[in-house]
């Protein structure tokens, strides 16, 4: 042990010595008798933190893996601050998992703990995707509930998403609250394990059945769904939870001709047909896209593995698939559901949509056509639900959305949704083929009515320690020698999140932001021009977020502008690099 640091040395011999399982044991002892200090190091050197979002990590032995005892001391804390916010409540939470590895396990660890703590569990019968974990939470009265996934990360991670009563994730202050409780449990020892299974209800089919049903009475479009209902939809859930919900909903919803990728409708945490099973990804929707190209589909979806962001891909006016961005389909989104509803009469003025500070600002400009309020929120679907719960029963919540692939539509949740977004994003494809076009086409029309925007996302990845404070001397230099200009555009404005203040560079003037406190920076030119510098909180990586528009007079001169302005993104970026 000689090539580990006292402080790592010291944590192994706790967990050799201590209250964990054998199995535990005998898997550190192998990564002392091989000499793995690498790994040995990077599983003890520090906890696995429990942040605002909960916990993600590699799974394995160490105190900053994923592991029934991370798990544990953090279900703990959460039982421990649940008992103090509802000291006289009789306390219930839902728990759900996704595909993953080890998730079956690890989510009845979860049970465990609750169950023991008397707080009574509605526990999932299978994998369930996150949003009907959310859907659970309001639809029971649950008082917390938990969903354990890693998202889109590689196979080798899960992770521990923790929600509050409204069926979102834990915002300002109860996210610092949970976070304290968690950090009070020092040791394993005061984690109870011994599951009362007379506090633990199975639930499953009854459930799903509730959620579809919420998910019925969001259809704007059914006779075009009838006229169409041999639309050649290709869906894949990426071997994750999105193959146990979206193809009834695509059945509810009346389309009948959806062809599923069945190598990847199998349930494996391994994630075998794709090397990263995230649908921003072309790669991970290849196997769909050659089934697509194979039957002449209108419409390819996939989801990541808890599905809740979706990835499509449409023929272009050349007939060939392309990938739509998730602020594209954001935008297409949002601006079928307000025509739809402009339709309907059912636009008063008391209607709004969200999104978040980094998503396309085509959004607002659609919203302003149709005098519908929009609000920005701070970057994470956490805030877009805060709003939603906040506004309930006061304006009526359309549609939301961010740039990262994350929807909702509807207000029977609070986190995104990629059940909901598949079957509007079909029921849109179908309306827009029973007026004669593709949703391409439909994509180009939008364009030409409110601006063609053209967005980009650059991370720029920093590790370990000196990557972390070369990241903040970057943000602390933009604050203080913010650019005069990007891309040749003059910066004519500087909003900082971080101070709450927008400053105007011609006039001096400056305006207070609205929003709680985040390390972001966003320069904005005098062409319209927005790029938006943020630090990631859960990558080492800095992001700059880019966003660019022009008027389009024709589709026939998309081709030229968007080029045009994949040009000014690019030398923007190269202004902030120098």
């Amino acid at each position: 042990m000689s090539s580990l640091s006292p402080a790592v040395k010291e944590k192994i011999n706790q967990w050799l010595n201590g209250s964990y399982d054998e199995d535990t044991k005998a898997e550190i002892q192998h990564m002392l008798d091989h000499h793995k200090y690498d790994q040995l190091t990077d599983a003890f050197y520090k906890d696995l933190e429990f942040g605002t979002g909960g916990l993600r990590g590699i799974m394995g032995a160490g105190s900053n893996r994923v592991n029934k005892y991370t798990f544990g001391i953090a279900t703990q804390g959460l039982c421990n601050f649940l008992k103090k916010e509802y000291p006289s409540e009789k306390i219930k939470v839902a728990i759900a998992h996704d595909c993953r590895n080890n998730s079956d396990t690890l989510a009845k660890v979860v049970a465990d703990v609750f169950s023991a703590n008397g707080i009574y569990v509605y526990f999932f019968d299978g994998l369930r995707p996150t949003p009907e974990l959310s859907y659970a939470i309001r639809e029971l009265g649950c008082h917390s509930g938990v969903v354990l996934t890693a998202s889109h990360n590689p196979k080798e991670y899960n992770g521990y998403k923790a929600y509050d009563a409204n069926g979102g994730q834990y915002v300002a202050p109860y996210d610092k609250m949970v976070m304290d409780e968690v950090q009070k449990v020092s040791s394993i020892d005061e984690v109870n394990f011994d599951r009362a299974e007379e506090h633990v209800e199975i639930i499953g089919e009854e459930m799903d059945q509730k959620y579809l049903d919420e998910l019925m009475k969001l259809r704007v479009s059914e006779e075009a769904i009838k006229r169409q209902k041999d639309l050649r939809i290709v869906f894949s859930p990426i071997h994750g939870t999105a193959g146990v919900l979206v193809p009834p909903a695509l059945e509810r919803y009346g389309f009948e001709n959806i062809t599923l990728v069945e190598e990847q409708m199998v349930v494996d945490g391994n994630f075998p047909t794709v090397e990263y099973p995230n649908p921003e990804e072309e790669e991970a929707l290849a196997m769909a896209l050659d089934k697509a190209r194979e039957i002449d589909a209108d419409l390819v979806m996939g989801t990541d593995p808890d599905a809740d962001r979706i990835g499509i891909a449409v023929r272009n006016t050349e007939g060939e698939f392309v990938l739509l961005n998730g602020n594209q389909t954001g935008s297409l989104i949002i601006n079928y559901m307000l025509n739809a509803w402009e339709r309907e009469g059912k636009l008063t003025g008391n209607e709004y949509i969200v999104k978040t500070i980094v998503t396309s600002y085509l959004i607002d400009r659609i919203a302003e056509a149709k005098n519908v309020e929009c609000f920005n929120t701070l970057t994470g679907f956490k805030y877009i639900g805060e709003l939603i719960t906040k506004l309930e029963g006061k304006k009526q919540f359309i549609a939301g959305g961010e740039e990262s692939y994350g929807y909702l539509i509807g207000e029977h949740v609070r986190d995104k949704d990629a059940v909901i977004s598949a079957v509007i994003i079909a029921e849109m494809t179908a309306y827009y083929k029973d007026q004669g076009i593709s949703l391409f086409e439909a994509l180009l029309n939008m364009y030409v009515e409110h601006g063609l925007y053209k967005e980009k996302l650059v991370s720029v990845v920093k590790k370990g320690k000196s990557g972390a404070e070369e990241i903040q001397e970057m943000m602390k230099n933009y604050r203080e020698n913010p650019p005069e200009q990007l891309g040749g555009s003059s910066i004519l404005g500087v909003k900082d999140y971080l101070s709450s203040e927008e400053k105007n560079l011609k006039t001096g003037e400056t305006t207070s932001i609205n929003l709680p406190a985040s390390n972001v920076l966003q320069f904005i030119t005098n062409d319209g021009g927005i790029v938006s510098v943020r630090p990631s909180g859960t990558e080492p990586k800095i992001k700059f977020y880019c966003s660019v528009h022009t008027n389009l007079q024709s589709p026939e001169d998309y081709e030229q502008l968007s080029a045009m302005l994949n040009h000014k993104i690019e030398a923007m970026i190269e202004s902030l690099k120098n």
